[in-house]
């Protein structure tokens, strides 16, 4: 196994970038086509974690999983994503699940906000490091649809590519609607709505850039920001004080998973 290979399995199994999980889904809901997608497709209202289940148990397949498993997980998204399409005279805009560049853009927002929490919270990558890490993030895309041309072959170029998407992005009404159900979800215990989802809203929205933040209508206050640069400092001694095995019970957990599906 390479370098490259080894510091990309290292950085995906922090379990610590989970936290990042509700602003990569809040980012893609930005792509009207994806808000579109999954109002109509999912059961969002009902189960709004699973879309963050769904794509942390792909990218723990396509990164740590046997050529197996990598192909499963592959074969799962897709028979998913088939039906995802616009229908005749839908108003919204035009979509399907294999559409080549939301795919790539999916996994933008997964790179971005990974890249962004590790630098907050564990440490920040050097340019090598993160050349190699933005190789490594290809895969959520090429194993489906994506041809490997279509990925930034660079950091300056995801970057370019990064603030060109981000002027383009419109945050719609569905978009306003289903991130409400992931941010104020009904289904929860009251003990976890009312203890872990203040924090769950409070780390998302300081992990959006502004812009989306204020589209999708949240207020951000210098108290705010205080708070989060706070569960920052947080996040930074829990994550040197917590034993791997506990860091990195997320990817043992859906390799598990993974087994009993195959089994």
């Amino acid at each position: 196994m390479s370098d490259d290979e080894l510091l990309l399995r290292r950085h995906a199994a922090e379990g610590i970038l989970l936290a990042g999980g509700g602003a990569a889904i809040l980012l893609q809901l930005a792509d009207p086509r994806v808000a579109a997608g999954v109002a109509r497709h999912s059961d969002f209202a009902g189960r709004p974690l699973d879309r963050l289940v769904g794509t942390l148990d792909y990218l723990y397949a396509i990164v740590f999983g046997d050529a197996e498993i990598v192909r499963a997980a592959a074969r799962r998204v897709n028979r998913a994503h088939a039906p995802v399409r616009s229908a005749e005279g839908d108003a919204a805009p035009a979509y399907r699940a294999f559409d080549v560049d939301a795919q790539r853009w999916v996994a933008a927002t997964l790179f971005a906000v990974a890249i962004d929490l590790e630098g907050r919270v564990i440490r920040p990558l050097d340019a090598p490091g993160r050349a190699a890490l933005l190789a490594g993030y290809a895969a959520l895309g090429t194993r489906l649809q994506m041809p490997a041309e279509d990925w930034p072959d660079s950091p300056a170029a995801f970057d370019a590519y990064w603030a060109e998407r981000l002027a383009s992005l419109e945050v719609t009404d569905e978009a306003r609607h289903v991130a409400r159900s992931l941010l104020f979800p009904t289904a929860l215990p009251a003990p976890l709505a009312s203890g872990l989802m203040p924090l769950v809203r409070l780390v998302t929205a300081g992990l959006l850039p502004p812009k989306i933040r204020d589209d999708y209508g949240i207020r951000w206050t210098p108290r705010a920001q205080r708070a989060f640069d706070g569960w920052m400092r947080t996040l930074r001694i829990l994550q040197r004080i917590t034993p791997a095995w506990i860091r990195h019970a997320p990817v043992h957990g859906s390799l598990r998973r993974w087994r009993a599906r195959l089994r």
